[in-house]
C-alpha cells in the first residue's frame, strides 16, 4: 500500500485496524510467517500503543503479569511483573521496530465505514485523515480488526444525583489532566475494580486523603512486585529461556488458580479472606470493605503488586467506605448511611464503555451486518462474514495469550489459502444451532452490552475456549479447513 494521497485504489492483502499490543503483535505474525503478503496497519492515534497510548492516569499499569501478557516471540527483560504503561508501550514500540512492523503503520488515519464487495472479493474501506479530515478508500482482500473492544473517546461515568453541584473537578481515569494537581488535596476514587486499585496506593504519597468508595467489593489479591521464577533463573540461564519457564509458569498457575476458584468458590473466597487479613491492621472490618458477592473469578480479580493498597490502608493513607451514593454536594459526597466524605476531587473509576470491534460495523454489499445474529467461529470469526479476523482475548487470564494464538491461527489459514489458490474464506454456521453471550462474564462493562455482541454455541468451532492448553492444540496444530468453512476460488484475473 502506497501513502500517496491521490492515489484512492490503494490496495493490501492484509489490513489490520489497531496498532496496540494485538495489531502491532498480528503485524509480527504477519511479517514471520507470510513474508509474500502486503499489509498496513490503520492507528486513529498518533502514536502506537492503543491502550497503553491513551491511559495516563497515575500508576496505569497491566493486571496480568508481563511474562504471559507480553509476546512469547518477544522476552519481557524488565524485573516487573505488573508492568506499568510506559514500560509496555516501549515494549510494543521495541517490538514494533525489531520486525519493522512500524514502517507499516498509517498513524492518525481513523477506519470510517468497511464494505465487503462480494463481486470484487475485497474489502473496501473508508479511513479519515484526522489531521486534514481527508476521506480516502482503500482496498484489501482480509481485515484482522484489532481495534479493542471499548470506546476510546469515551470511558463510563454513570449520571449522579446532583453532581453538578460539586465545586471541584470530578475526572474520568480514561481522560486524566495532566495538569491536575492532587497534592495535600482530599480525594475520593468511586469504584473498586483494577483502575481503582491502581489509583489509591499511587495517589496516596501525595494526597492528604484517598478513598475508595465502593458499592460492592471486589476480590483483590496481593501478588509479588517481581517475577520470583524469573529472578532466580535469570542469572543461571540467562534472559531468553528464564522468560520462557516464567511465561510457561505462570500460564499453568493462572490456569490453576482460575480452575481452583471455579471448583472450590468457598475455599478460594477464605484464602483470599485470610491474606486480605494478613496484610491489613488488626480488626479491620475486612468482611465489609473485601468480601464480594459473587464468586471468585465471576468478575476479573484486582491484583495488588507487593500489597501496595493494603499497605496504604495501614498506613492511614487510604481507607475504604461501602455505602450508596445519595448525592453530590459542593464539598463532596453525600452517602445513604447519613455519612458525608469531604473532597477536593472526585474521580470517577466507574469502568469502561465496551464497543464491538471498535465501534466498526461491518457491511456486506452496502449491507450492514447484524453482529447480534453472527455467531463467532473459533473466536476468531464470525459467521457468514468473509475474510474478516477478530482479535478476542481471555477474560479469565491475560488477554493477549489469546491474541497471540489467534494471530498464528490467522497466519496459517492465510498460507492455506494461499496454497490453495482461494480468495475467499467464510465461516457458515448450522441456522438451527442453540447460541449464548459470547463472553460469560460478570463484570459491569461486558453485561451492558452483552445484546450488541456476537455470540457463541456450545459446540466447537462455534464455542469460545478460556482452555490455553487446549486452545493451542487447536490453533498450533489444529486443520485450519475445518468443515465450517467454505472457501472460494478467485473469480477475475485482479485476484
Amino acid at each position: 500500500m502506497t501513502h500517496n494521497k491521490n492515489n484512492n485504489s490503494d490496495s493490501v492483502d492484509v489490513l489490520i485496524i489497531g496498532a496496540g499490543i494485538s495489531g502491532i503483535g498480528a503485524g509480527c505474525h504477519l511479517k514471520k510467517q507470510c513474508p509474500h503478503l502486503s499489509f498496513t496497519i490503520i492507528e486513529a492515534r498518533a502514536d502506537l500503543g492503543g491502550t497503553w497510548d491513551l491511559f495516563k492516569y497515575p500508576g496505569i499499569r497491566s493486571d496480568s503479569d508481563l511474562f504471559t501478557f507480553g509476546y512469547d516471540f518477544k522476552p519481557w527483560k524488565e524485573e516487573k511483573a505488573l508492568a506499568d504503561g510506559a514500560s509496555i508501550k516501549a515494549y510494543i514500540a521495541e517490538t514494533a521496530r525489531e520486525y519493522q512492523v512500524d514502517q507499516k503503520i498509517r498513524f492518525r488515519h481513523r477506519v470510517l465505514d468497511i464494505n465487503w464487495i462480494t463481486d470484487k472479493q475485497r474489502w473496501q474501506v473508508k479511513l479519515k485523515q484526522e489531521d486534514n479530515n481527508d476521506v480516502t478508500t482503500v482496498e484489501a482482500k482480509w481485515i484482522f480488526n484489532a481495534a479493542g473492544y471499548y470506546r476510546y473517546d469515551k470511558g463510563y461515568a454513570p449520571d449522579f444525583p446532583e453532581q453538578d453541584k460539586f465545586n471541584g473537578p470530578i475526572v474520568h481515569p480514561q481522560h486524566w489532566p495532566e495538569d491536575l494537581d492532587y497534592s495535600k488535596k482530599r480525594v475520593v476514587v468511586i469504584g473498586s475494580g483494577a483502575t481503582a486499585v491502581t489509583l489509591i496506593p499511587s495517589m496516596a504519597e501525595q494526597t492528604s486523603h484517598i478513598t475508595m468508595l465502593q458499592r460492592t467489593p471486589s476480590y483483590v489479591l496481593p501478588i509479588p512486585e517481581k517475577d520470583p521464577i524469573a529472578r532466580r533463573l535469570k542469572p543461571l540461564i540467562g534472559d531468553e529461556r528464564a522468560f520462557r519457564f516464567a511465561r510457561r509458569f505462570n500460564i499453568a498457575k493462572q490456569r490453576w488458580v482460575y480452575a481452583f476458584c471455579q471448583r472450590y468458590p468457598e475455599k478460594a473466597r477464605s484464602l483470599i479472606r485470610w491474606l486480605n487479613t494478613k496484610m491489613l491492621p488488626e480488626g479491620y472490618p475486612v468482611d465489609v470493605h473485601f468480601n464480594p458477592p459473587y464468586n471468585p473469578w465471576e468478575q476479573r480479580m484486582c491484583a495488588v503488586p507487593g500489597g501496595d493498597l493494603f499497605q496504604a490502608i495501614s498506613e492511614g493513607k487510604a481507607s475504604v467506605v461501602t455505602d450508596h451514593i445519595e448525592k453530590f454536594t459542593p464539598s463532596g459526597i453525600q452517602l445513604q448511611s447519613g455519612e458525608h466524605l469531604d473532597a477536593d476531587i472526585i474521580v470517577t473509576a466507574t469502568g469502561l464503555n465496551l464497543s464491538p470491534l471498535g465501534g466498526i460495523k461491518p457491511k456486506i454489499d452496502g449491507q450492514e451486518v447484524s453482529l447480534p445474529e453472527c455467531i463467532a467461529f473459533k473466536g476468531m470469526m464470525l459467521s457468514d462474514v468473509p475474510n474478516l479476523a477478530i482479535a478476542v482475548g481471555y477474560t479469565s487470564s491475560s488477554w493477549t495469550l489469546k491474541i497471540g494464538l489467534l494471530c498464528e491461527h490467522f497466519t496459517r489459514l492465510l498460507n492455506h489459502m494461499h496454497e490453495h489458490n482461494y480468495a475467499v474464506c467464510t465461516p457458515k454456521a448450522d441456522p438451527t444451532m442453540k447460541t449464548e453471550p459470547i463472553l460469560n462474564f460478570g463484570a459491569g462493562y461486558v453485561q451492558r452490552s452483552i445484546d450488541e455482541l456476537p455470540r457463541q454455541a456450545d459446540e466447537f468451532p462455534w464455542s469460545m475456549s478460556w482452555n490455553y492448553a487446549a486452545d493451542a492444540k487447536v490453533f498450533r496444530k489444529g486443520d485450519v479447513d475445518d468443515p465450517a468453512l467454505e472457501f472460494a476460488t478467485p473469480n477475475n484475473a485482479e485476484n
